[in-house]
């Protein structure tokens, strides 16, 4: 009996450690599928009933303008969100947000009666209204922090700057081309839930493999010079009651855009009030006939090809001259005789120009043209820019080549013309016109400077000067038609233009509708500046040098009184600098020899040089430079001209500070 007990014993014994050990290997099977085999699964399906994200809209960086000046700037601001599924009494609600927010009551309505845990209801509301919904204090109405994008300076520059959208995506301008380069990685937000689904709290999440800051982008454009542009250019179309209009300033030795006007505007803080056709960047975008602002480019090319001497006599016909089927006539029905290529520039005569042109032959008249930049795109960095037209001299009748030669029958781009002007100041070679110069991080250390860039040699130097005097005689002259351009005590040279434009309606050149133009530059002996003035159907004073010429005078004038330029050196030397962003910047001829010419007189001159050039030209030297900082130069020991010592060696700042 004894033995039977002990022996049922061992089985109850054995029985139970088995089953316990079925139980242990079932419980650790569970717990590996569950922990290992379905843990991502699972994990994901808790975040899922326990946390909601949002992805946030990215920060964008900073637009500077040359002098450090803040011309895009994001700034945070409120917007409003609803959870649906946590609002007690919906009418009320829509009812009460509608009145705050200015909104359709039906509209938000809509919004939160959807069955989700989500909905925006507005995006970056005023803080008044933000204060205002914080005081209510909805169940279910909660704000988000997002990032605005704001234009300090409004309606200044907005063509060049463009806009964002919503999504805080730039939609036009160099907000736009450049979207991807000030644009941060987007952030998410995270609420965290508890078992009932009540949020607990928020949380921004980012993670460091995701980090992406945007840069800060530092154009070329000076806002002081853009401020007076634009003041100027509006002043002009409101006083001759014009369509429109358009200026651009430029650095003709480098390419450097420092103004670009379009006149209408527009507020890009608030573009919704304005269409399209308002916020078009028609400087880069527009095509049209250029008139008589075309002869210079004639004139140069039948020079350089020795076709004619400025001295030559031509005979204008007495203002009347037939080609083929067409009968070519003067401006304003004036009657030349014999006159000098000097004077056809000067007087402007159409019929001296066509015979220039006969003389040059189209296919030549047309190489030149295209090597001036005509009939493709300057590359310039903003988005939208026009080709123009400039058909393919195998199809020129001998009426085209006339009429090309006085800007008729050909269509180009404001920043074609002005280009093309430049490279007439710049002896003879062609920049690449330009508006960003650099990109810093966030702490404005410099990423990227963009230097100039020489496109080609399109005349010879001595004919570039030979055109700066013929041009200058058309604004110096008395009898000069764009004597009304003359800025006292300076000398200045440039070209007027008056172009009819083409009635589409009636397939003929309009008698009444013209834009009037202005483009020149100064000094004449040292170029740094060149200015084009357009008018787009004025209504009174049709003539470029009564309506346009005034207005390139006036911007003119007033730089030359606003800034300390000098005009006997090769660089622009600016006073009362903004202290926020310190950008020291040169405008040598041709940067690309990094300024190289060793001076043994003493220690050479390293401001407003990038570290780069500045050890080229140390090198040069044999100076030992010590840098410190990033950017460009703006002070050195010792200074510069101190006698040479022995050891030859200098310290040298570079900036780029708030």
């Amino acid at each position: 009996m004894a033995t039977d007990v002990r022996r049922w014993l061992r089985v109850r014994i054995v029985s139970i450690l088995v089953i316990f050990l079925v139980m242990f290997v079932a419980l650790i099977s569970r717990a590996f599928q569950l922990q290992v085999l379905s843990g991502q699964n699972l994990k994901a399906l808790a975040q899922r009933q326990h946390t909601a994200n949002l992805q946030m809209q990215p920060d964008r960086g900073i637009i500077y303008d040359r002098n450090g000046e803040k011309l895009a700037i994001s700034v945070m601001a409120d917007s409003v969100c609803a959870d649906p599924s946590k609002i007690i009494n919906i009418e009320a609600t829509s009812a009460q947000i509608a009145k705050i927010l200015n909104l359709d009551r039906k509209t938000v309505l809509q919004k939160i009666s959807v069955p989700k845990n989500f909905c925006w209801l507005a995006r970056r509301i005023s803080p008044e209204q933000a204060v205002q919904i914080q005081s209510a204090d909805i169940e279910g109405i909660f704000l988000i922090k997002e990032p605005k994008r704001f234009y300090p300076n409004g309606f200044l520059g907005a063509h060049l700057l463009g806009f964002v959208g919503d999504d805080n995506s730039g939609l036009e301008g160099l907000e736009y081309k450049y979207d991807a380069v000030l644009k941060e990685k987007p952030r998410h937000l995270a609420w965290v839930r508890d078992a009932k689904g009540k949020k607990l709290f928020l949380r921004a999440e980012k993670s460091e493999t995701e980090k992406k800051e945007g840069l800060n982008i530092v154009l070329t454009i000076d806002y002081r010079i853009q401020y007076l542009v634009e003041t100027h250019l509006k002043e002009a179309v409101s006083l001759r009651g014009a369509k429109g209009g358009v200026a651009i300033v430029m650095n003709p030795k480098t390419g450097e855009i420092l103004a670009l006007a379009n006149e209408k505007g527009f507020n890009p803080n608030n573009v919704r009030g304005f269409s399209s056709n308002d916020w078009r960047n028609r400087a880069v975008a527009d095509v049209f006939d250029p008139g008589s602002t075309f002869k210079p480019f004639l004139v140069a090319a039948a020079l350089e090809e020795k076709v004619v001497k400025e001295s030559d006599k031509i005979f204008c016909e007495n203002g009347s001259f037939a080609i083929a089927d067409r009968t070519i006539r003067e401006a304003n029905r004036k009657r030349h005789g014999y006159l000098s290529v000097r004077e056809v520039l000067k007087y402007s005569s159409n019929i001296g120009a066509a015979k220039i042109a006969q003389k040059l032959k189209k296919e030549k008249y047309s190489q030149y043209l295209e090597s001036f930049g005509f009939g493709a795109k300057t590359g310039i960095d903003l988005p939208g820019e026009a080709s123009g037209i400039l058909r393919p001299v195998q199809n020129w009748t001998n009426v085209d080549t006339a009429t090309i030669a006085f800007g008729q029958g050909v269509s180009v781009t404001a920043i074609q013309m002005i280009s093309a002007m430049s490279a007439i100041a710049n002896d003879g070679v062609l920049m690449r016109p330009y508006i960003v110069r650099g990109f810093t991080d966030k702490d404005n250390n410099l990423v990227k400077m963009r230097t100039p860039e020489v496109v080609r040699q399109v005349i010879s130097p001595e004919t570039a000067q030979s055109m700066k005097m013929m041009l200058k005689e058309v604004v110096c002259s008395d009898d000069g038609t764009g004597r009304n351009a003359n800025i006292a005590n300076v000398a200045v040279a440039g070209k007027t233009g008056t172009a009819q434009k083409f009635d589409f309606s009636r397939n003929v050149y309009s008698s009444d509708k013209v834009r009037t133009s202005f483009m020149g530059f100064f000094p004449v002996e040292n170029p740094q500046i060149a200015i084009l003035v357009i008018l787009d159907e004025p209504q009174t004073d049709k003539w470029g040098g009564v309506a346009a010429a005034p207005v390139f005078k006036n911007i003119g004038e007033q730089m030359l009184n606003c800034f300390e330029i000098d005009i006997r050196q090769s660089h622009v030397v600016k006073t009362d600098v903004p202290g926020n962003l310190r950008l020291i910047y040169t405008q040598d001829n041709n940067p690309e020899q990094d300024l190289l010419d060793a001076d043994s007189s003493g220690m050479p001159d390293f401001t407003g040089l990038t570290i780069r050039q500045a050890l080229k030209k140390a090198k040069a030297n044999s100076i030992d430079l010590k840098v410190s900082g990033n950017g460009w130069a703006v002070r050195q020991y010792p200074n510069p001209g101190t006698p040479l010592s022995g050891d030859r060696v200098c310290r040298v700042f570079f900036e780029i500070t708030y």
